[in-house]
């Protein structure tokens, strides 16, 4: 069964094998038209466990190798990610969601934010250097949690490393230097705005206990790896833990239509609320430092 053409690439059976076992571990949704890209994600983890070629990776994981199959789920689920990636949600971050949602919380002054498939940790930082920078939260009680499937994502967002690369990919110059110091060749975000964030490695097609109802969800361009059960569900439980007044960014390009009925577009393409109480759509900017 796991023989290919030549040895060194999948065959029909190998793929198949495959995408089942990660529709399971991770909820992918993987066709044929995947293959090459599978292959250019696996090749580097068969490198690296010893294999020397990704038929041989997949022949070892038809043996039941969890860790293995953990390591290949990763590398399939590593999302690509930027400091303030595509700008637009983190301007209504700003423009939108907190004026409304301070409005709302002006008692407990208290907010909760989730980054529902954090990467490496660019995207909850992103938002902690914005919080950090807005003086009229001052006094508030801000908590961001970041979530991700892969442990080593998680490791490595909680240590806040980052290459010349991806500083240069989306962080202003002077948040840079702000939050930011030199680690060798690299940088590394402060302890001030790492502690800001508490990292946990969750699966988002298992369930979730929040603590506490959760006032903004970020899961962006996620949905569209799974096929539309799987989008259901993940929906599903989003919505559970969302406040009625509370906000769901998706990617740009992905929708609740026809998935979920307690949800509902708010002027923007990935900016949703519940549809039971939508607030109002607001712009009123926040004040940086």
């Amino acid at each position: 069964m796991w023989a290919s053409g030549d040895g060194r690439t999948m065959n029909e059976d190998d793929f198949t094998f495959l995408a089942s076992l990660l529709k399971r571990r991770s909820g992918l949704a993987l066709n044929q038209s995947k293959k090459d890209l599978v292959e250019s994600r696996l090749m580097p983890v068969a490198a690296r466990q010893g294999f020397k070629t990704v038929q041989a990776l997949v022949a070892a994981l038809s043996r039941g190798d969890d860790a293995l199959t953990s390591a290949v789920a990763e590398a399939m689920t590593t999302g690509e990610t930027s400091f303030f990636r595509d700008r637009e949600p983190f301007e209504r971050f700003q423009d939108t969601m907190l004026p409304a949602l301070m409005t709302a919380r002006r008692a407990e002054r208290h907010l909760r934010i989730w980054c529902a498939r954090c990467s490496n940790g660019q995207e909850p930082y992103s938002l902690a250097m914005m919080v950090d920078r807005a003086p009229v939260l001052s006094g508030w009680k801000v908590e961001i949690l970041a979530t991700d499937i892969s442990a080593p994502a998680i490791e490595r967002a909680r240590e806040g490393v980052y290459s010349h690369g991806e500083i240069m990919r989306g962080l202003p110059l002077d948040m840079l230097s702000r939050y930011f110091h030199a680690h060798g060749d690299a940088w590394r975000m402060t302890a001030a705005i790492r502690n800001r964030v508490r990292f946990e490695v969750h699966n988002l097609i298992d369930s979730f206990v929040a603590p506490g109802a959760i006032d903004i969800v970020f899961c962006r361009n996620v949905l569209i790896y799974f096929d539309a059960g799987v989008k259901r569900d993940v929906l599903r439980r989003l919505s559970d833990v969302l406040t009625d007044d509370g906000y769901l960014v998706l990617g740009a390009g992905e929708t609740v239509l026809g998935l979920n009925e307690n949800l509902e577009p708010l002027g923007y393409g990935g900016l949703h609320v519940k549809a039971i109480h939508p607030p109002p759509f607001r712009s009123a900017a926040i004040g940086q430092a």
